[in-house]
């Protein structure tokens, strides 16, 4: 393939849509390959969307980065970002707002909004690197009509990946087909001995599975709240999958409904503590320390540095884990995620797979955005949080159009179960 075709497109592409922070014009390789910008990469700029990175080159790549490498891969560019994954929109990056290449004027998801907008949009690649903390694959997938994959928490190395939330961050994958994102998944998982949180688990070929006819679970409370239009269309695709030999059954997820407060308690808590390294003395944004007493010199640092939506989470998570409030708040969170993994492993004891919307809604347009609250800014995660915060993979598939705009259907399974996800998956893709 002829990567400087590739470049010149990918230029071309960002001047409409915004897709790059960065785009690497020295690239070389077998095959073109685009990564979130928050995923280190040995010598290309690496932001994660925040201003108070804007000069930080890695002097290494993460895990997948050298694992993607060994396999020919170039790359591309660092794809634009909600700052450190804080978004639904990926309109809180600090450089650009990516446009949704199908309707510029509505979002392309966030917060792997750039990734999954070039997929969309680009006649070269075949598939793109994400990062997902509560549902940051799988809405950009849904919104910009591509295969979103987002495996079991362990499956991929997150070495080297800037963190949101440790213990909720999982690198996957944007692609154009099903087959194209368990080939990519084939590249990037595997245990890694430098990330404490990778696991060792059998080694299979994503591209290679027996097709099986797998029992599928119908969560009812993912199915409250949605678009009509959404609706009638997820249940056509069961219709289908239904005739050609899958089973389905109504399952519960009853504490669903406490997912949303569970997961920004969580994530908030551990994003606080993530980002106080960014403190302008190491790398990244700094500006003469010698002139001020560290708070004070911190404190501006941290002023300039970081938009409006990073410094609300800081402040959320600081005061969650504060004395006093750490039981009322985050030990009450961490029980919750235990009952939301308990609700999971149930329901997987009487069915293979789950099936329900990526999203409650279409891609909205950036004008209907702005006039969210913050809280309605995160209840737009209500599908994807109780997910992320089990741990288990999710695949999002497009499913067809409403209002013109695609909408996908994610399917679920048991940790580690990502073969029985991309079967069924296979069949949806078929269907459709």
């Amino acid at each position: 393939m002829d990567i400087n075709k590739v470049i010149q497109e990918a230029k071309q592409l960002n001047e409409k849509y915004n897709f790059f922070i960065t785009i690497n014009e020295k690239a070389e390789g077998k095959f073109p390959i685009v990564i979130k910008d928050n995923i280190c990469t040995k010598n290309i700029l690496t932001t994660a969307g925040s201003k108070i990175l804007h000069n930080y080159y890695p002097v290494f790549d993460a895990t997948i980065v050298d694992r993607l490498k060994e396999k020919g891969a170039a790359i591309i560019g660092k794809t634009t970002m909600d700052e450190f994954g804080f978004g639904t929109f990926s309109i809180n990056c600090g450089y650009k707002i990516p446009k949704n290449p199908l309707d510029p004027e509505r979002s392309c998801g966030g917060s792997s909004g750039g990734s999954a907008g070039y997929i969309a949009a680009t006649k070269y690649s075949k598939f793109a690197i994400g990062q997902s903390t509560g549902g940051s694959i799988t809405c950009p997938a849904a919104f910009c009509g591509v295969v979103g994959l987002t495996p079991t928490y362990g499956l991929v190395s997150r070495y080297g990946l800037i963190d949101f939330a440790n213990s909720l961050d999982k690198i996957g994958v944007l692609a154009k087909s099903i087959l194209d994102a368990a080939y990519a998944l084939n590249i990037i998982a595997g245990y890694d001995p430098k990330d404490s949180t990778s696991v060792k688990v059998e080694k299979k070929d994503y591209t290679k599975l027996e097709q099986k006819k797998l029992k599928i679970g119908i969560p009812k409370e993912y199915f409250k709240n949605i678009n009509e239009k959404i609706t009638k269309q997820i249940w056509n695709i069961i219709k289908i999958l239904e005739k050609m030999g899958f089973e389905y059954q109504e399952v519960s997820l009853p504490h669903t409904k406490y997912s949303i407060p569970a997961y920004y308690i969580i994530a908030l808590s551990e994003a606080s503590t993530n980002l106080a390294k960014f403190c302008g003395l190491r790398y990244g944004l700094n500006s003469n320390p010698e002139k001020f007493g560290f708070n004070e010199y911190f404190s501006n640092i941290r002023t300039k540095g970081f938009g409006q939506e990073a410094k609300r989470r800081i402040i959320l998570g600081t005061y969650t884990r504060m004395t006093g409030y750490r039981d009322q708040y985050y030990l009450k969170a961490l029980k919750i995620r235990t009952l939301i993994i308990q609700d999971f492993k149930e329901a997987f004891k009487k069915v293979d797979v789950l099936a329900a919307p990526s999203m409650p809604m279409i891609a909205p347009k950036f004008s209907d955005i702005e006039k969210l609250t913050p809280l309605e800014h995160y209840m737009s995660d209500i599908l994807t949080v109780s997910p992320n915060l089990a741990g288990i993979p999710q695949l999002s598939i497009p499913c067809g159009k409403v209002d013109k705009m695609p909408i996908g259907i994610q399917l679920l399974g048991d940790h580690f179960a990502e073969d029985k996800i991309i079967v069924t998956g296979q069949e949806v893709e078929k269907s459709v």
